[in-house]
């Protein structure tokens, strides 16, 4: 369950090792019985990855559920000025890589206070 101040984590050419890190510090939390700090996060391989997916399009739609709370995506795409079809597709893509959540009543809303994009540069190559 989503606190009200809830961060997602994006995060573009992290190693693997980094997330392994980050779990393996939950479950040895999780032992000793303290309780961890939620983190919730997606990766992708490269930053062209994560712009396929968060699109200025989408990031507009994000920003609209965030002020305007959970809606149905005819009521977003009336205030997107935006094709039914197209918002619909943004939400099922933002839904898949946890962007965005759809309630029991169908309505789609943003869950994160905030989303922290954090973009890995790669490794410089010996000269």
């Amino acid at each position: 369950m989503k606190t009200d101040n809830a961060v997602l984590h994006l995060t573009a050419g992290e190693p693997m090792k980094a997330s392994l890190a980050r779990a393996s510090a939950a479950m040895k939390a999780a032992k000793q019985g303290k309780r961890a700090q939620p983190y919730f996060g997606v990766g992708f391989d490269d930053v062209g990855e994560l712009f396929s997916v968060f699109t200025p399009k989408r990031w507009e739609l994000i920003g609209t559920l965030r002020e305007g709370g959970a809606m149905t995506i005819a009521e977003l795409s009336r205030q997107l000025k935006r094709d039914y079809k197209n918002v619909y597709n943004d939400c099922e893509r933002l839904i898949e890589w946890m962007a965005i959540e759809k309630d029991e009543n169908g309505l789609v809303f943003a869950p994160y206070a905030e989303i922290v994009v954090d973009m890995k540069l790669p490794d410089r190559r010996a000269a």
